[in-house]
């Protein structure tokens, strides 16, 4: 329907980007990778997945095609939801997860949020050989601008109440991360959390 978008990015959160494109302003969730792979320039093309249920017609972004092949391979079995999907992209980079479900390691899938015993034994037996086939481009993250800690936290407090968590929870479990080091990344932070919440 959408393969991607071109356009001027408006803003830019760890959880969503507003791209627009022609006079029309996009509301995009991305994942922390994406985040983290997006430059603060004014124009950007990102990568796009439409969800179309009854009640919403979602538009999920990607900084890459292999990050997007690798959500809609996900997406694919059974259990596992596109906001699941990011969550599991939020958690670890293209890369990691990639061997992650190689290794058939379902003890660090369970370490996500959402995801219980069955469903990562699942994601491991349907996407294995999937993934073996599949070569991911490169996804080393660079360039991570650090930021004072107040902006940091409020970043990363936005993106995890876009996730769904609760506010309480998520500020006493921000405030605590931030306690036990002095200098952290906005996409370190959320990951972090993602493990504790």
């Amino acid at each position: 329907m959408i393969n991607h978008l071109n356009g001027r990015l408006v803003e830019k959160n760890p959880a969503f980007l507003i791209i627009e494109c022609a006079g029309v302003g996009y509301f995009v969730n991305i994942s922390l990778y994406t985040y983290s792979r997006l430059s603060d320039n004014e124009l950007c093309k990102i990568f796009t997945h439409v969800q179309i249920n009854e009640d919403a017609h979602t538009l999920y972004g990607f900084a890459d095609e292999d990050e997007r092949r690798l959500f809609r391979n996900l997406i694919s079995v059974n259990g596992v939801g596109a906001s699941t999907a990011r969550m599991i992209l939020s958690a670890m980079n293209p890369s990691e997860l990639q061997e992650c479900i190689a290794r058939e390691d379902a003890a660090k899938l369970k370490s996500v949020k959402g995801i219980g015993e069955k469903t990562a034994l699942r994601i491991i037996i349907d996407l294995k050989d999937k993934v073996k086939k599949e070569s991911l481009g490169s996804s080393a993250v660079s360039g991570i601008v650090r930021t004072p800690a107040l902006k940091i936290k409020d970043e990363a407090m936005s993106a995890l109440l876009t996730l769904g968590f609760q506010k309480n929870a998520v500020d006493n479990t921000l405030e605590k991360l931030l306690k036990q080091q002095q200098t952290v990344s906005v996409e370190d932070l959320i990951r972090q959390a993602l493990k504790v919440l």
